[in-house]
């Protein structure tokens, strides 16, 4: 039985880009991983993937941040982001329970960040509610936009990880 990593590590490189795609949109990030396969391990994946997020700046974090849907925007995951549409509907899970006003507060508070930073609201939403992801909003609104620039790249390294382990588990 070969395993997903056997599987990454022998795809062709467009195959191989596709997937790394699903857990990145970094161009300059997939073409880094690329550059080290094979992996020796799951470690040694993950390792290279913290070492090739390292290397990446504001313009290649702002490219993965457009692979992303909103927080909160089902219609688009089913649209624009079917490759990672079943992925990110896991990640928002909490928002299949929220009520109406914190959806409709959701939508705006993405509107009103987007407009003062520039870039979608990014955050790890694994395990937390909609409630919980608009507090988490409301309380970067205030931040400097290059402080909020590099939570939002942290914030995607976490995702990162969270996307190559069920990779690794597909």
């Amino acid at each position: 039985m070969t395993t997903a990593l056997e599987r990454l590590n022998t795809a062709t490189t467009e195959e191989a880009t596709q997937a790394l795609t699903r857990c990145c949109g970094s161009t300059r990030w997939v073409e880094a991983m690329l550059a080290v396969r094979p992996f020796r391990d799951a470690e040694h994946l993950f390792a290279e993937a913290t070492d090739a997020w390292a290397r990446t700046g504001p313009e290649d974090w702002k490219e993965a941040f457009t692979h992303h849907p909103r927080i909160g925007d089902v219609s688009k995951l089913r649209e624009k982001f079917a490759a990672t549409a079943q992925w990110s509907s896991q990640e928002q899970q909490g928002v299949a329970a929220a009520d109406e006003r914190v959806l409709e507060a959701l939508a705006q508070g993405n509107r009103d960040y987007e407009a003062r930073y520039g870039f979608i609201f990014l955050v790890c939403a694994t395990g937390k509610s909609a409630a919980q992801m608009l507090a988490l909003l409301q309380g970067r609104m205030d931040n400097a936009p290059d402080a909020e620039l590099r939570i939002a790249a942290g914030e995607q390294a976490k995702i990162t990880r969270i996307r190559l382990e069920k990779l690794l588990a597909s």
